[in-house]
Protein backbone atom coordinates (compact mmCIF):
# COMPACT_ATOMS: atom_id res chain seq x y z
CA UNK A 1 0.00 0.00 0.00
CA UNK A 2 1.21 3.51 -0.78
CA UNK A 3 1.48 5.50 2.42
CA UNK A 4 0.66 9.19 2.01
CA UNK A 5 1.56 12.08 4.26
CA UNK A 6 -0.18 15.39 3.54
CA UNK A 7 1.32 18.53 5.04
CA UNK A 8 -0.55 21.83 4.98
CA UNK A 9 -4.00 22.66 3.73
CA UNK A 10 -4.68 22.12 0.06
CA UNK A 11 -7.72 22.46 -2.17
CA UNK A 12 -8.17 18.69 -2.67
CA UNK A 13 -9.66 16.17 -0.28
CA UNK A 14 -7.17 13.72 1.23
CA UNK A 15 -8.78 10.75 -0.54
CA UNK A 16 -8.40 12.51 -3.91
CA UNK A 17 -4.69 13.22 -3.27
CA UNK A 18 -4.24 9.58 -2.20
CA UNK A 19 -6.00 8.29 -5.33
CA UNK A 20 -3.90 10.48 -7.64
CA UNK A 21 -0.61 9.55 -5.94
CA UNK A 22 -1.48 5.85 -6.04
CA UNK A 23 -2.50 6.01 -9.69
CA UNK A 24 0.70 7.79 -10.72
CA UNK A 25 2.91 5.44 -8.69
CA UNK A 26 1.11 2.36 -10.03
CA UNK A 27 1.88 3.51 -13.59
CA UNK A 28 5.50 2.62 -12.79
CA UNK A 29 4.61 -0.58 -10.95
CA UNK A 30 5.00 0.99 -7.49
CA UNK A 31 2.26 -0.11 -5.12
CA UNK A 32 4.12 -0.13 -1.81
CA UNK A 33 5.92 2.86 -0.38
CA UNK A 34 5.69 6.37 0.99
CA UNK A 35 5.18 9.81 -0.51
CA UNK A 36 4.67 13.19 1.13
CA UNK A 37 2.64 15.99 -0.46
CA UNK A 38 3.06 19.44 1.05
CA UNK A 39 0.96 22.48 0.23
CA UNK A 40 2.85 25.75 0.71
CA UNK A 41 2.48 29.45 0.02
CA UNK A 42 4.23 31.46 -2.71
CA UNK A 43 7.01 32.64 -0.39
CA UNK A 44 7.99 29.10 0.59
CA UNK A 45 7.92 27.66 -2.92
CA UNK A 46 9.95 30.65 -4.14
CA UNK A 47 12.60 29.86 -1.51
CA UNK A 48 12.72 26.21 -2.55
CA UNK A 49 12.76 27.08 -6.25
CA UNK A 50 15.73 29.43 -5.74
CA UNK A 51 17.64 27.02 -3.49
CA UNK A 52 17.19 23.81 -5.49
CA UNK A 53 16.64 24.96 -9.06
CA UNK A 54 18.40 28.32 -9.11
CA UNK A 55 15.23 29.99 -10.40
CA UNK A 56 13.67 33.10 -8.94
CA UNK A 57 10.01 33.36 -8.05
CA UNK A 58 7.24 30.90 -7.38
CA UNK A 59 6.38 27.83 -9.40
CA UNK A 60 3.46 25.42 -9.25
CA UNK A 61 5.10 22.15 -8.16
CA UNK A 62 8.50 20.86 -7.10
CA UNK A 63 9.55 17.26 -6.56
CA UNK A 64 12.30 15.95 -4.31
CA UNK A 65 12.88 12.27 -5.17
CA UNK A 66 14.60 9.86 -2.84
CA UNK A 67 14.53 6.46 -4.60
CA UNK A 68 14.02 8.01 -8.05
CA UNK A 69 14.33 5.74 -11.05
CA UNK A 70 16.42 3.25 -9.10
CA UNK A 71 13.96 1.02 -7.26
CA UNK A 72 14.92 -0.74 -4.08
CA UNK A 73 13.65 -4.05 -2.77
CA UNK A 74 10.41 -3.73 -0.83
CA UNK A 75 8.62 -0.49 -0.09
CA UNK A 76 9.84 2.62 -1.92
CA UNK A 77 10.57 5.97 -0.29
CA UNK A 78 9.50 8.04 -3.27
CA UNK A 79 10.09 11.49 -1.79
CA UNK A 80 8.26 14.79 -1.44
CA UNK A 81 6.00 16.77 -3.74
CA UNK A 82 5.61 20.45 -2.86
CA UNK A 83 2.66 22.32 -4.40
CA UNK A 84 1.77 26.01 -4.30
CA UNK A 85 -2.00 26.11 -4.90
CA UNK A 86 -2.03 29.85 -5.65
CA UNK A 87 0.33 29.26 -8.60
CA UNK A 88 -1.28 26.03 -9.79
CA UNK A 89 -3.94 26.01 -12.49
CA UNK A 90 -4.91 22.36 -11.84
CA UNK A 91 -3.97 20.89 -8.47
CA UNK A 92 -4.84 17.35 -9.60
CA UNK A 93 -2.37 17.73 -12.46
CA UNK A 94 0.29 19.09 -10.08
CA UNK A 95 -0.04 16.03 -7.82
CA UNK A 96 0.33 13.56 -10.71
CA UNK A 97 3.11 15.62 -12.30
CA UNK A 98 5.04 15.73 -9.03
CA UNK A 99 4.75 12.00 -8.40
CA UNK A 100 5.86 11.17 -11.95
CA UNK A 101 8.99 13.23 -11.31
CA UNK A 102 9.54 11.25 -8.08
CA UNK A 103 9.51 8.11 -10.22
CA UNK A 104 12.37 9.45 -12.34
CA UNK A 105 10.42 10.82 -15.29
CA UNK A 106 11.53 14.15 -16.78
CA UNK A 107 9.48 15.94 -19.45
CA UNK A 108 12.41 18.26 -20.19
CA UNK A 109 14.51 15.32 -21.39
CA UNK A 110 12.06 12.82 -22.86
CA UNK A 111 10.15 12.73 -26.13
CA UNK A 112 6.81 13.64 -24.58
CA UNK A 113 6.24 10.37 -22.70
CA UNK A 114 5.82 11.92 -19.25
CA UNK A 115 3.24 14.50 -20.30
CA UNK A 116 1.37 11.91 -22.37
CA UNK A 117 1.21 9.57 -19.37
CA UNK A 118 0.12 12.47 -17.18
CA UNK A 119 -2.76 13.25 -19.58
CA UNK A 120 -3.76 9.58 -19.61
CA UNK A 121 -3.72 9.34 -15.81
CA UNK A 122 -5.94 12.42 -15.53
CA UNK A 123 -8.33 11.49 -18.34
CA UNK A 124 -12.03 11.49 -17.48
CA UNK A 125 -13.34 8.07 -16.57
CA UNK A 126 -10.09 6.89 -14.94
CA UNK A 127 -11.66 6.73 -11.49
Amino acid sequence: MLELEIIGAGPLAEDEVRRLCSRAAASAGVRDGHVAVEFVDARRISELNARYRGRRGPTDVLSFPIDGAHPVDGARELGDVVICPEHTVDTREAVVHGVLHLLGMDHENDAGEMLALQRDLLAPGRD
